[in-house]
């Protein structure tokens, strides 16, 4: 075929409709989804309006979200159409909601396999220059919040890079999103209707428990955050704690905390790498949120480096976000591109394996899957709350950012494609002085505040479905603290 021929093809059916009439954006980009998608788009969940004023409307006539594109969108999506084209536009507002962003980003497996082969590319692009002129073939602008991470894969320099593109933001903003603990992890609940204040003051409490900690001890938290596990531990525990994170902005945070606390002295954070850090032994060490960073290929380095700074008979709590479902191979996506560049998320059986690798026995696997939505729930509602205060503190862009990531990975959990797992292990060579029963351990000297309860053990909430009024795969997505009446 030649290229006149494949242009004509491509371009004919789009061009003019019947009685010479020019057919709107809407009718092609609606046959266009219609053919690529294999019968799975029928029938739209959400209305689209396009920026010639045409529109194509939802399945039903309940009113529902409405995606709103301008001719800002059709750059990014005719050079990526896929995933992160589709992020590109989102975050530079070229893709705007009317509505529930949650309404959208519930449908998206229907979406899956769409895409836009060349022929359908030219058809949109020939619409766009008849109605927008040629303007719309113009290279589309560089996203400033994209990441642009250069250098050797997970060595020092590029992971300190890579940390500091999600991490190097005004603390001011992250205590907006998360709370007054300043806790970037998964919280532990009690009940679905718990303060989030509370759920991470006893997930905290819980990672102590785990490690048997006593007064005296040595205390490492590898990616420590904002230093409230190494204040906590101390404060109610008596050790002595050391946290260390890649990102110096936490580190001048973490150290202004510690100081207003009244905790110099008995704890520290140092903005260093784990790999930097060389003067162990630990009696016990917590990693919390932050192997998902390593790497798959560096993970039995990873776990060996914890074992070399654990004393013999010392305890090593993982805590990390594992896939329960296959995930992309590729850095195409909003995630690896605008969120946590360089991130790697693998089954909880390749972590297991480096840290037997790694000479640790290990002692309790603990799923905390339900808790992570709530979790993120809490976070979306305070950004919400403050959305105007978050846009002035780290730009337009990354509130969106933000938005979008906190509601798409509270679907992933409560959809079981992604889970997070606490993982303890000891270092043979002494005996250790861990229960067997984790029940028993948490049950005893609770935190001040802390309601008494049976058992730590369930992972999942033991009223989640009752408190939801719902047993499906999408519960009530407001917030406990903020959850309207049925």
């Amino acid at each position: 075929m030649s290229l006149r021929s494949w242009l004509t093809g491509c371009l004919t059916p789009a061009g003019r409709g019947r009685g010479g009439r020019q057919r709107s954006l809407a009718s092609i980009v609606g046959q266009i989804l219609g053919s690529v998608a294999r019968g799975r788009l029928s029938a739209l969940p959400f209305a689209v309006a396009l920026w010639d004023g045409s529109e194509l409307p939802a399945a039903t006539a309940t009113k529902g979200p409405v995606v709103t594109a301008s001719v800002r969108a059709v750059p990014y999506l005719l050079r990526q159409p896929n995933e992160l084209g589709l992020a590109r536009a989102w975050v530079t507002g070229a893709l705007d909601l009317d509505g529930d962003l949650e309404d959208v980003l519930v449908h998206r497996d229907r979406f899956a396999s769409v895409s836009l082969s060349l022929c359908d590319r030219a058809r949109v692009a020939a619409a766009g220059v008849r109605i927008m002129g040629p303007a719309v073939l113009l290279r589309a602008p560089v996203v400033d919040s994209e990441a642009r991470i250069i250098g050797r894969l997970h060595s020092v320099h590029r992971d300190r890079a890579a940390v500091g593109h999600h991490y190097e933001l005004p603390a001011a903003f992250y205590r907006l999103l998360l709370g007054p603990t300043v806790v970037y992890s998964c919280a532990y609940f009690e009940r679905p209707d718990e303060t989030l204040k509370r759920a991470q003051r006893r997930k905290l409490e819980v990672i102590c428990r785990k490690l048997q900690l006593r007064t005296g001890d040595r205390l490492l938290d590898i990616g420590c955050g904002w230093g409230s596990l190494v204040m906590h531990a101390a404060a109610e525990h008596g050790v002595r704690a050391v946290g260390v994170t890649a990102s110096v902005e936490q580190a001048i945070e973490a150290s202004a905390r510690i100081r207003q606390a009244g905790l110099t002295g008995r704890c520290e954070v140092r903005a260093a790498d784990y790999r930097e850090v060389n003067d162990g032994p630990y009696d016990a060490i917590a990693s919390v949120g932050m192997y998902e960073h390593v790497g798959r290929d560096q993970l039995t380095n990873y776990t060996a480096a914890v074992a070399a700074l654990l004393r013999p008979g010392g305890a090593f709590l993982n805590h990390g976000i594992a896939r329960l479902s296959p995930g992309p191979t590729h850095d195409r996506t909003f995630i690896r591109r605008f969120v946590f560049p360089d991130g790697d998320l693998h089954p909880v059986t390749d972590v297991l394996h480096a840290l037997e690798a790694a000479g640790l026995e290990i002692r309790d696997v603990e799923s905390l899957r339900e808790h992570y939505p709530l979790t993120l729930r809490h976070w979306a509602a305070n950004l919400d709350r403050s959305r105007e205060r978050a846009v002035q503190l780290v730009g337009a862009e990354r509130e969106r950012i933000w938005r979008l990531y906190l509601i798409a990975s509270a679907l992933a959990f409560e959809r079981g494609e992604l889970s997070v797992f606490q993982v303890l292990t000891t270092r043979p060579g002494a005996r250790h002085r861990l229960p067997l029963s984790r029940g028993r351990t948490l049950a005893r000297d609770r935190p001040p505040g802390l309601p008494a309860r049976a058992s730590t053990h369930q992972a999942q909430p033991p009223s989640i479905t009752a408190a939801t009024g719902r047993a499906s795969d999408r519960p009530d997505r407001s917030p406990p603290a903020t959850r309207r009446s049925q």
